[in-house]
């Protein structure tokens, strides 16, 4: 299955754990592929940076570099219109749609409004969970 993770999806599974880490070690034992755009791995290093300064002791650099040779990465075109509130998370659904990824993951209140956008779901990180990795 793959999949694209929001960057508070991401960030918090490697900084916090919970269900977004539960989703992050799925990854990691090759039971989903993730999937990013150069523009989104950008955000996940620039917020990882930021929240790195508040919680030196995690590391974040060895997991972007597994996420750069280990994750599926395209180069998606934008979307035709904008279609969350916030325009800035189009990018997850270009992304998703660019390579049939069945949803994206997120905790984010406004792009979960979307629910569902050409075929792509977008489910918090515990729906995914217990959806998807529960066995």
């Amino acid at each position: 299955m793959r999949i694209v993770l929001d960057t508070n999806v991401f960030v918090s599974g490697v900084f916090f754990r919970g269900p977004p880490g539960e989703i992050i070690d799925a990854w990691h034992a090759e039971h989903i592929q993730l999937v990013v755009s150069l523009e989104i791995l950008d955000e996940y290093q620039r917020v990882g940076a930021e929240l790195a300064v508040k919680y030196p002791a995690v590391d974040l650099a060895p997991v972007l570099q597994y996420l750069a040779v280990n994750a599926e990465i395209c180069d998606p075109p934008p979307l035709d219109e904008q279609v969350c509130e916030d325009a800035d998370d189009d990018k997850f659904l270009a992304c998703a749609i660019a390579v049939g990824a069945e949803c994206v993951v997120t905790g984010d209140k406004l792009l979960l409004k979307v629910a569902e956008y050409r075929g792509v779901e977008v489910l918090r990180p515990r729906d995914f969970v217990d959806r998807h990795l529960a066995k």
